[in-house]
């Protein structure tokens, strides 16, 4: 079935219908990474998005549970060139068509990937809607021009407290749409960790005196989430802190900086960053539209990571409380583990002010 993606200008990227026969509109993004499909699929942080991938071949190991970053696909829309069906991995349980159809998430293939990522990148992120098999109306230009992301973090975080105990010390996680493998690489350095509601009060956290407070990744401009950002201020300086993607910018927020909106963001697996503290350059795993502005800050913190490709900041530390943050995606959920020491230092951090 034919199908294209529609902007609000009226250009249009026409290719044919695969996953689930639905329309469906959302902000227009790109991603970069040669695998991972199924972790950027089921990643909260893409909530409310089409996500274009520019590696032309997807789906050729299958999709299977355990890879899973959250119980269902998050996105509005998935865009390929060239789709693979019959996958061939031993963890493979289905193929990502049928995935996408059991799941309705709506899909776009053979589309030129190319074009229409140099469309994105001239001109932004945009919204843009999939239609199928029929001319556009009005109704479809209006539609995309009043597309808003709003309250995303409300529709992706727990509607309940919740724990998971292995031992040692307790972490309080802040859930704005955390991934599966985040609270498997806190779980693995033997945390118990108490996952929370995004917009929990601080007095409920503080009541439970937790050892330490991890903000989680998610979608969304930072800047629109006040209530949590109030909270933050609360919590900032009682207990060791740790955030990152959303979490990063919503500390650095809470610390009175800036974010700004990125003309089309990070995302993908293979994003050189550059530990400023170890003089050394990692690849990261990214997927955030906003940054932290370097003009804002002030000198109760120090510039700890920053982005080779552009040189927006990545990581933040304060000098005198126990808190620290960084823009990627440190679980690897899909990309590179070479920034999981992070959350070792977060235990150490912890451990110090325990003493």
């Amino acid at each position: 079935m034919r199908g294209y993606l529609l902007f609000e200008d009226g250009t249009k990227f026409e290719g044919e219908i695969f996953g689930y026969q639905s329309e469906s509109v959302g902000e227009v993004v790109f991603n970069t990474g040669m695998t991972g499909y199924q972790e950027i699929l089921t990643d909260p942080s893409y909530y409310g998005q089409i996500v274009v991938m520019t590696y032309p071949l997807i789906g050729n190991y299958g999709v299977n549970s355990e890879d899973l970053q959250s119980s269902s696909p998050k996105v509005k829309g998935f865009i390929v060139r060239e789709i693979y069906d019959d996958f061939s991995n031993w963890r493979g349980e289905e193929n990502l068509k049928q995935y996408l159809v059991r799941n309705k998430i709506v899909g776009l293939k053979n589309i030129d990937t190319r074009a229409l990522t140099k469309f994105i990148r001239e001109r932004g992120s945009m919204a843009g809607k999939i239609v199928i098999n029929r001319d556009y109306e009005k109704e479809d230009i209006l539609q995309i021009k009043q597309f808003k992301n709003n309250k995303a973090v409300e529709k992706v975080t727990t509607k309940e407290i919740y724990n998971l105990k292995p031992k040692t010390y307790k972490v309080a996680v802040l859930d704005f749409g955390v991934k599966k493998n985040i609270l498997n690489s806190l779980l693995k350095r033997n945390m118990e960790l108490i996952i929370y509601p995004a917009f929990t009060p601080a007095e409920k956290i503080l009541e439970d005196n937790p050892d330490g407070i991890f903000l989680s990744n998610g979608p969304g401009d930072p800047a629109e989430l006040t209530e949590i950002i109030e909270n933050i201020k609360k919590l900032i300086g009682k207990k060791p802190m740790f955030g990152i993607c959303l979490g990063h910018q919503l500390i650095s927020l809470a610390l009175g900086f800036k974010t700004i909106k990125l003309k089309y963001g990070h995302r993908g697996t293979n994003h050189p960053v550059k530990d400023l503290v170890k003089n050394k350059i990692y690849i990261t795993s990214q997927n955030h539209g906003y940054v932290v502005e370097e003009s804002s800050l002030n000198e109760e913190v120090i510039i700890t990571h920053v982005n080779l490709n552009d040189g927006s900041i990545e990581g933040l530390r304060h000098k005198t409380m126990p808190l620290f943050s960084v823009q990627f995606h440190p679980e690897a959920s899909p990309g590179p583990h070479d920034t999981a020491y992070l959350f070792d230092e977060f235990k150490l951090m912890i451990q110090r002010e325990e003493l």
